[in-house]
């Protein structure tokens, strides 16, 4: 690792033009980051066979995984958070145990970086918006549930037509309507919706912490790599105010 405090690799879908532009935002200094595209099929970002596209990220996971582990990652990141929904609570324990046991390299998720980060802020009552279907959404609602937080306001974005197109405005307003007063912390499911530049305006507005899938996996994965960073700019999370 000359030079640089950790490498950390990511995952992501083949047609996303998100994660990319806001994981090199968020990266601090002395970290460096990397990508493999995963295979999908179909129309990237839209609504209509988000399943069969999830099951093919999936089902190809292993030669995306072999190479991205020739950077020799500190940690590699699945950025997709909907496919932790397809593959369940049990079907993503063994598959980490197996990547990890098959590549000797640490491997996490954005939905599993999303669990430990509202149980590292003691959440345990969260809101939580998406930009799915409404089937989607409530395997979303289900997975949340399933690791035993309570789901006190759920909502999906209405009127998307591609996930890619959508703005960190309409991420804002989204999460707004889901707020509740029972709701501990808000959370913006879909890593592709943009949502690093709405995160530390919505805390100041709703007083509680507000986190999405991208701002969980990079707190995760600079967590997993042993970097200790305070980054500014994209909420309590990242800023360290839960440490």
């Amino acid at each position: 690792m000359t030079g640089w405090r950790a490498r950390l690799g990511f995952l992501i879908p083949p047609g996303s033009p998100t994660t990319e532009p806001e994981v090199y935002r968020m990266v601090p200094p002395g970290v460096s980051v990397h990508f493999t595209r995963m295979v999908a099929h179909g129309t990237p970002g839209s609504l209509d066979g988000q399943e069969e596209r999830n099951r093919s990220q999936i089902a190809h996971l292993d030669e995306n995984i072999a190479l991205l582990s020739l950077v020799k990652p500190s940690v590699i990141t699945l950025a997709h958070t909907a496919t932790s929904y397809t593959l369940g609570k049990q079907g993503e324990q063994e598959l980490t145990q197996r990547i990890e046991a098959a590549t000797g390299i640490r491997f996490i998720t954005a939905f599993g970086s999303v669990v430990a980060a509202l149980r590292h802020m003691g959440v345990r009552r969260v809101a939580v918006g998406t930009p799915y279907s409404e089937a989607s959404t409530q395997k979303c609602k289900a997975s949340l549930e399933a690791h035993g937080f309570e789901v006190v306001g759920c909502a999906r974005l209405e009127g998307v037509t591609n996930i890619y197109d959508e703005t960190a405005e309409r991420a804002y307003q989204l999460a707004r309507q889901v707020d509740t007063a029972r709701a501990q912390a808000v959370f913006l499911s879909g890593v592709g919706m943009p949502t690093i530049d709405t995160l530390q305006i919505l805390e100041q507005d709703i007083g509680k912490p507000a986190i999405s899938s991208a701002s969980s996996m990079m707190w995760n994965a600079l967590r997993v790599a042993g970097v200790q960073a305070s980054i500014e700019g994209y909420g309590q999370l990242l800023r360290g105010a839960h440490n």
